[in-house]
C-alpha cells in the first residue's frame, strides 16, 4: 500500500491542465460495446479506475489500440460472451463500481448480462434500484443469486417505455439510455440526470446513429434504432479536478492558472467557491486564481449562516463538498456543509479535527466549519484516505498545513487523479510517494 509524504506550507505557482473527466470516461467506454465498428475516444485520463475498465474490456474481447498519449480506439466486433459469466469477470467487476454501466449495453446488444454487487468508494449506500427498474421497464428480467451475490439480466428484445425515475441517478440514467437506444419504439425518461457528462454520452450516441432528444434537460426522449456505427469523441475536462485546484490555490494562498476548463460546463462550481470568499477570474477558457491571504465566507441576505449543499445538476456536485469543507477551515467566518446525497462522505472530518480544524460534525450529512482566518494553521498529520474525494481533500489540507503529513491508502486518490504528485510538484508542492 502506497503513501504520500507531504511537506506543507509551500506556495504553488504556475499553470495546470485538468485531466479528462473520470465520470464521463466510464460512461463512454461502456458505450463502445453498442457497436461492432471502431470508436475513437480522446482525452482519456491515465487513472486506476479507467485503466481497470479498459483492461476489463480487453479481457471481454474488445480490440483496444492506443494511438496517442490519451487517445484510444475500441472495437467490439468479436466479444467473448462466455467470459462474461466467468468468476474472473465477476470478481473484477465487483471491485469497479463503473462496471455496472456494462449492463445496459450488453443487454441491448446481446440480450443478457451478469453483474455482481459493485464495489468502489465506502461512502454509504449507493443503491442500484434506478438502474434495474429502468431496464426492467424496457422488458428485461432480473434475478438475484444471493449465494454468489450476482445479478442475472436477460431480455429477448427490449421495447421502449415511459418511465419516471425515482432519483436523478447519473449512472442509472446512463445505463438506461444505453439500453434504450437499441430498444424497439420510443423511450421517455423523466427525472433523468442531465450532468454535462451525461449530455456528452447522449451526443456521442447520436453521432453513432442514436436518436436522443431533450439533451441537457431532465426529460429525454429516445427513438430506438436497429444498430449503431462508430464515431470519434473527445472527453470534457474533469470539473472535480478544476474545483480541487481552485481549493488548493485558496488553501495555500497561491496564484495558479487552470487551463482549458470548459467553463460553460462548470455550472455553479465557480460561484460556490466565490461564496467562500475565494476570488477567481475567467480568462477565456482558463480560470485564474490570484494569491489570496484571507477569504471571508459570505452570509445569506438575511444574515444567516451560509449553507453549501449538494444537489443533482445543475446543483453543486457532491464530489466537491469534501474540498470545500477543507478550504473553509482557513476562511473567515462559518459555514454549514450539507452532504445530502451520500451518508458517509463527511466521516473523514475527524482527521481534519486532529490537524486542528474547528468542525462540528452534526450527523452523517452535516458539518459546521468555523474558519481560522489563518490565525491558526492546520498541523501536519498521519491519515488514511477512505475514498477518492476525501483523499484529495486531505491532500489539500496537508499542502496548507504546517509540518509534514503522511496519507496512506493513496490508491484511492490514484483511482481519480492522474499523476497528481508530479503535476503538483511542478507547481512547487513537496510531495513524495512511498511504495
Amino acid at each position: 500500500m502506497a503513501s504520500f509524504v507531504i511537506e506543507g506550507g509551500h506556495k504553488l505557482h504556475g499553470e495546470i491542465v485538468p485531466q479528462g473527466a473520470k465520470n464521463e470516461v466510464l460512461q463512454v467506454l461502456c458505450a463502445t460495446l453498442l457497436t461492432d465498428e471502431e470508436v475513437t475516444i480522446e482525452n482519456i485520463p491515465n487513472i486506476l479506475d479507467v485503466n481497470n475498465l479498459i483492461q476489463l474490456l480487453r479481457d471481454m474481447g474488445m480490440k483496444v489500440s492506443k494511438s496517442g498519449s490519451d487517445t484510444y480506439t475500441f472495437q467490439a466486433d468479436n466479444l467473448n460472451l462466455a467470459y462474461l459469466e466467468s468468476d474472473d469477470f465477476l470478481n473484477r467487476c465487483s471491485k469497479l463500481r463503473g462496471s455496472v454501466m456494462l449492463v445496459g449495453p450488453l443487454v441491448a446488444r446481446f440480450g443478457k448480462a451478469m453483474i455482481p454487487k459493485p464495489g468502489g468508494d465506502k461512502i454509504g449506500r449507493r443503491r442500484l434500484d434506478t438502474h434495474f427498474l429502468g431496464i426492467q421497464k424496457l422488458g428485461a428480467s432480473f434475478e438475484y443469486d444471493a449465494v454468489n451475490g450476482r445479478f442475472c439480466i436477460n431480455a429477448e428484445k427490449l421495447k421502449g417505455a415511459y418511465m419516471l425515475l425515482d432519483e436523478a441517478s447519473v449512472t442509472g440514467t446512463a445505463n438506461i439510455v444505453m439500453a434504450a437506444v437499441l430498444a424497439e419504439g420510443v423511450t421517455t425518461i423523466y427525472n433523468a440526470a442531465c450532468e454535462p457528462y451525461l449530455q456528452q454520452l447522449c451526443r456521442m450516441l447520436n453521432r453513432m446513429g442514436a436518436k436522443i432528444s431533450g439533451i441537457a434537460s431532465n426529460l429525454l426522449t429516445i427513438e430506438g434504432v436497429s444498430s449503431l456505427k462508430g464515431c470519434s469523441h473527445r472527453v470534457l475536462p474533469d470539473m472535480i479536478e478544476v474545483g480541487s485546484f481552485i481549493g488548493m490555490a485558496a488553501m495555500t494562498g497561491s496564484e495558479i492558472t487552470i487551463k482549458d476548463v470548459s467553463y460553460q460546463n462548470l455550472g455553479i462550481i465557480p460561484d460556490s467557491f466565490r461564496r467562500l470568499g475565494i476570488r477567481l477570474e475567467q480568462r477565456g477558457d482558463d480560470i485564474f486564481v490570484p494569491a489570496q491571504e484571507h477569504y471571508q465566507i459570505e452570509s445569506f441576505i438575511d444574515g444567516s449562516i451560509m449553507t453549501i449543499a449538494d444537489a443533482p445538476w445543475p446543483g453543486l456536485t457532491p464530489d466537491l463538498l469534501s474540498v470545500m469543507l477543507v478550504v473553509a477551515t482557513q476562511a473567515k467566518g462559518s459555514v454549514l456543509i450539507h452532504q445530502k446525497m451520500f451518508e458517509s462522505r463527511l466521516f473523514f472530518v475527524d482527521k481534519l479535527i486532529d490537524m486542528g480544524a474547528q468542525i462540528i460534525l452534526c450527523d452523517p450529512h452535516r458539518a459546521v466549519v468555523i474558519g481560522h482566518d489563518r490565525n491558526f494553521c492546520l498541523r501536519g498529520g498521519n491519515m488514511t484516505s477512505p475514498d477518492i474525494r476525501a483523499g484529495i481533500a486531505l491532500l489539500i489540507a496537508a499542502l496548507g498545513a504546517e509540518g509534514n503529513s503522511r496519507i496512506h491508502n493513496i490508491e484511492q486518490i490514484d483511482r481519480g487523479y492522474q499523476h497528481i504528485e508530479q503535476r503538483l510538484t511542478a507547481l512547487g508542492a513537496r510531495i513524495t510517494r512511498i511504495e
